[in-house]
């Protein structure tokens, strides 16, 4: 089997609309997935992190990933969250996100339960050998509580043909550098990381899956794909002007800032489901100073 990455450029790690009710507004989503194809994106990841998928029930996550497939356009690859520190989990939300229609799936390392390096590698294995879909890894030690090293990475690209690429979030870069160096033909590596895509693009990167395109999808999506072309000099001048935003996009609990943002430009309400909770007062001031320095707002 060939391996190709499953996109090249900037995949926009999806926020979920909540509705007054706390239902899923789907009016909302329509409008944002419609928003992020007329940018330009390459894809769309649904029910990641971003998409605050560990409070979606199994039924909201397979409407989510549906509406997406359904209202985005299919150059747009859509490449749905499935991830779980439960390996059945895991295989389960692969098998529903197939049958949604998505076109990969994005598994998050196993967090809280702590496997060892053979444990990344069977739970890995395990997904891979009960869906045909291509899976992306996701490496985020900040999140999971530990970290999937670049032998394990680069042994699961060797093993097994439909792991197609890792999202790497650890910001090792020495790490992620060994990996771009010794990845197999076609094995995808994309930023976890807004700030730091434009130097790993520069080291080799496929692109990013990203918090900041939710707001600015046609900016950064172009940065990224002047760094496919190596066009860095330009590339530069957006990375730098975009910076503050990355940075703030973080200055409470994702995706508590970019759900905020999204509000404040009038295409969601800004509304999270518990333990998350809106920004608070001092920390919003500062981040509609920065929505109003790239006129956003």
């Amino acid at each position: 089997m060939k391996r190709i990455p499953l996109f090249r450029g900037t995949g926009t790690a999806l926020v979920t609309p909540f509705d007054v009710r706390g239902g899923i507004d789907l009016g909302a989503l329509v409008s944002i997935v419609r928003f992020q194809a007329a940018a330009g994106v390459e894809a769309i990841l649904p029910v990641g992190t971003t998409g605050e998928s560990v409070t979606l029930t199994d039924a909201e996550q397979a409407i989510v990933i549906a509406t997406v497939r359904e209202r985005a356009p299919r150059t747009v690859k859509v490449i749905a969250g499935a991830g779980s520190n439960s390996t059945a989990k895991s295989v389960q939300l692969a098998r529903a996100a197939a049958r949604a229609g998505a076109d990969g799936i994005l598994c998050v390392a196993p967090y809280y339960n702590k496997p060892t390096q053979e444990g990344f590698y069977r739970h890995y294995a395990e997904i891979a050998d009960n869906t045909d879909l291509p899976i992306i890894m996701y490496n985020v030690p900040g999140r999971t509580a530990s970290n999937m090293t670049a032998e394990t990475t680069l042994r699961l690209a060797e093993d097994i043909p439909n792991i197609n690429g890792i999202k790497e979030a650890s910001g090792n870069f020495e790490q992620i550098m060994e990996i771009l160096r010794r990845r197999p033909k076609g094995f995808g590596v994309w930023s976890g990381d807004d700030a730091i895509t434009f130097p790993l693009m520069a080291l080799g990167a496929d692109g990013v899956v990203s918090v900041i395109s939710n707001e600015m999808p046609r900016e950064f999506s172009d940065m990224v794909r002047l760094c496919l072309r190596g066009r860095y000099d330009a590339a530069l001048k957006v990375h730098n002007k975009l910076l503050p935003l990355m940075s703030a996009n973080f200055i409470e609990s994702n995706p508590i800032p970019v759900k905020a943002a999204l509000a404040m430009m009038g295409k969601i309400g800004e509304r999270y489901r518990l333990p998350l909770v809106p920004m608070g007062k001092e920390n919003r001031k500062k981040f509609a100073r920065i929505l109003r320095d790239l006129k956003l707002i």
